[in-house]
């Protein structure tokens, strides 16, 4: 629905989901002020069932096209093009790629005469239609999407699930210095530093944008194929530009999938390494970290799903790596055992381990690079070819 703002779009739903945590506040102050939790939960219930009314209220009657299969009605003639004489300079060159694009996709059903048609509803780049799934399911990118999803998955929400007992243990020093004062001041720490959390997930909604952004940087400019390119500058200056090779769509999809996780696992390090250091004041840097790659890494693995794989395989990807993830985070629960039991409520080997462990997310980036440069070795290839025969063309001429 978005086009090359899709990315965006979509980190900026990520973000309203993940910053829906700042709920549990004030479910906090409303238990803490008497009501029962029983009574929360079960109006908790029945405002979820408003979402069962939403899907049925606003239903499509139609299924919604994908980016490569915008929908436009434009009127075409075989001797020509008819168009507005207001339409013109960047304007011009996007209506003559789209029409180009529609042309290639439907010359196979045209006819002499003149016609009029509407794409709407179309099935749009067959290509993606007969990539079997698969294919997409036993691809490297998304075997190494599920490992650092997986890994990602697990240091959050182990986090989450033992931060009041690390806030705990940096107050008291460990069950053996434990003393009635110390337990009380450790208990009123604790529940600061839990409201502030709480708070902090607001981020999510605020920094989850970037993230998309910087999946969808500079895709407007890209073309899909050497051909296209070259039109492109014919448009643009009546003149095809043969030096300036033209900045492709998948390749610059890649460049920045590579960007996006590269600084998601430096911060989910910088995160696993603010968690070894018991300093109290250093723990809001720690919220900090942890909001924003809980908001990054989905936001990023979306935008690579949508870049990547074909469009029909999204939803059934993206369920599929959630599903994975959550069996990953099942781990929390032994490790969170071993903290409280055998190291008595020390986290710093569970942290430490963790964040070892969390030093694998770098091998997607690196596969993807190493995929982007054979997918560049290609292009050069293809970019040649049209160049060579445009210059014997010349030659002949």
């Amino acid at each position: 629905m978005f086009g090359n703002l899709r990315s965006t779009i979509m980190a900026l739903m990520i973000g309203s989901y993940a910053s829906s945590a700042i709920t549990f506040p004030g479910i906090k102050l409303i238990y803490d002020a008497g009501v029962s939790f029983m009574v929360i939960m079960f109006t908790w219930s029945g405002l979820a069932c408003l979402i069962f009314l939403n899907c049925a209220l606003n239903w499509p009657t139609e299924a919604f096209p994908s980016p490569e299969e915008g929908s436009y009605t434009k009127k075409i003639k075989l001797t020509g093009l008819v168009l507005d004489h207001k339409v013109t300079g960047d304007r011009f060159y996007t209506h003559v790629v789209n029409v180009g694009q529609r042309l290639s996709q439907r010359a196979p059903s045209m006819e002499e005469d003149d016609f009029s048609q509407d794409t709407r509803g179309t099935s749009g780049n067959p290509r993606e239609k007969s990539v079997p799934f698969r294919k997409s399911l036993c691809s490297p990118i998304f075997l190494w999407s599920l490992l650092t999803m997986g890994i990602t998955q697990l240091r959050v929400i182990f986090y989450m699930a033992a931060m009041n007992k690390m806030l705990e243990f940096i107050v008291t020093g460990g069950q053996e210095h434990e003393t009635v004062s110390l337990k009380q001041r450790a208990e009123e720490t604790v529940g600061f530093y839990s409201s502030v959390f709480g708070a902090m997930q607001l981020l999510c909604l605020l920094t989850c944008p970037l993230i998309g952004y910087l999946m969808d940087w500079r895709i407007k400019d890209c073309v899909d194929t050497p051909t296209e390119g070259m039109a492109l500058d014919d448009a643009r200056d009546g003149i095809a530009t043969k030096s300036v090779r033209p900045r492709y769509r998948k390749i610059q999809k890649l460049t920045n999938a590579i960007n996006a996780f590269t600084l998601t696992n430096f911060l989910l390090v910088a995160f696993g390494v603010t968690c070894l250091i018991n300093n109290l004041h250093l723990q809001f840097m720690t919220f900090v970290l942890h909001t924003i790659v809980r908001g990054f890494y989905h936001s990023a693995c979306g935008g690579l799903y949508a870049a990547v794989f074909p469009s029909n395989h999204f939803g059934t990807l993206t369920g599929l790596q959630s599903l994975i993830s959550a069996l990953f985070a099942l781990l929390q629960q032994p490790l969170f055992m071993a903290m409280v039991g055998p190291l008595k409520g020390n986290p710093f080997w569970v942290n430490l381990g963790l964040l070892l462990f969390s030093l694998l997310g770098f091998l997607l980036p690196s596969y993807l690079f190493y995929y982007r440069t054979r997918l560049q070795r290609v292009h050069t290839t293809d970019w040649e070819g049209p160049l060579k025969a445009l210059s014997n063309s010349e030659v002949t001429a």
